[in-house]
């Protein structure tokens, strides 16, 4: 008796805990999927922390069109294993990729394979908007190199600057010569002369430079293209005792330049907003999945329109260009009169 009594009362219990476990279950929504997958490749190594800025960028995007994007590069920068990447994204059959045009001739043939699966293809950063055309892309997001160097050279040119050194450190990056040819242009120097090919360790680039204005003591600017060169770059300066002295500039954002510029001994840093290169480009394939249209001129006007892309300008103080096809995520320039909202945001979303 004993027995059947404890056997109905653990029936009771066992009926009783299904039914609040069903009940749980059905007020808890499932984790509703992704819309679509889509991939971003990059050229940059694992060592180039700059990108950390388009990866946060990726998230918000994701969650804020309910979609998931994977991150791949080459961990050491190898244009070769980039092309493999994008060899296997084709092979995946994502719902969109998105690449940079690091070098245009050895990509082209990798990129074509997505393009041939008629997958939808935006590319960002590297590269020029005509070859983004040539390549079968929806559209470019990001800063046209010539563009950029053309428009910080004007800026030297109207503080009387009639040389400069333009220190690349990407020299294997073809494009990147666009930047100091931009410069060179628009003072009206050549600017193969005016280029040295510095490499990417800091201790070389500071020697590099260092040789050079001592060998051409009437240089008259110094035009860095990104955080390292700067940096390092800097340092032979400082050491030469022109700190100050001579007109500096340089792309992209760090802390060394951010205080640099607060002290007066870089005259500005130009600002591709490289937020805007990880979300838009997202954004763009998640708008083409869903509205069924690769439209630039459609696709922009949806993207303006929502109130979330919205909100996440106003948030970081970030303001893209548009053209008929392309967005353009730069040139913005950073000086003393608004580094510090800058600074606020560097590394996350600036």
């Amino acid at each position: 008796m004993t027995q059947r009594k404890g056997k109905a009362r653990f029936a009771r219990l066992a009926a009783a805990l299904a039914l609040a476990t069903g009940l749980a279950a059905a007020g808890t929504p499932a984790a509703q999927a992704a819309d679509a997958h889509f991939v971003l490749i990059s050229h940059a190594p694992d060592s180039d922390s700059w990108w950390n800025t388009i990866k946060n960028a990726i998230k918000q995007a994701d969650e804020d069109f309910n979609v998931e994007t994977d991150y791949r590069n080459p961990p050491n920068g190898d244009i070769a294993d980039m092309a493999r990447l994008i060899e296997q994204a084709a092979a995946r059959n994502y719902d969109g990729v998105i690449t940079t045009i690091a070098d245009y001739d050895v990509l082209k043939s990798s990129i074509k394979k997505v393009t041939d699966k008629h997958i939808p293809l935006v590319t960002i950063n590297s590269g020029t908007e005509e070859q983004s055309q040539q390549l079968g892309a929806i559209m470019h997001v990001g800063q046209p190199e010539y563009v950029a160097g053309h428009a910080a050279g004007e800026k030297a040119k109207a503080a009387g600057v009639k040389s400069f050194l333009c220190v690349n450190h990407i020299a294997t990056n073809t494009v990147s010569f666009e930047r100091c040819r931009g410069f060179a242009d628009a003072i009206g120097v050549d600017y193969k002369t005016s280029t040295i090919d510095s490499g990417q360790d800091p201790t070389e680039i500071q020697s590099k430079v260092s040789a050079y204005l001592r060998n051409h003591p009437n240089t008259g600017a110094i035009l860095t293209l990104g955080p390292v060169p700067a940096a390092a770059s800097l340092k032979a300066v400082q050491q030469m005792g022109l700190a100050g002295k001579i007109y500096f500039c340089t792309f992209d954002f760090s802390d060394d330049i951010a205080k640099a510029i607060q002290a007066g001994t870089i005259q500005f840093a130009i600002d591709q907003q490289p937020y805007l290169q990880g979300y838009i480009p997202v954004a763009v394939l998640a708008i083409v999945k869903k509205d069924h249209t690769t439209d630039p001129v459609k696709i922009r006007q949806i993207l303006q329109a929502n109130p979330k892309f919205q909100q996440r300008l106003e948030t970081y103080g970030l303001q893209p260009s548009y053209g008929p096809r392309d967005i353009r995520s730069g040139p913005g320039f950073i000086t003393k009169e608004n580094v510090d909202k800058v600074i606020k945001y560097a590394g996350q979303y600036r």
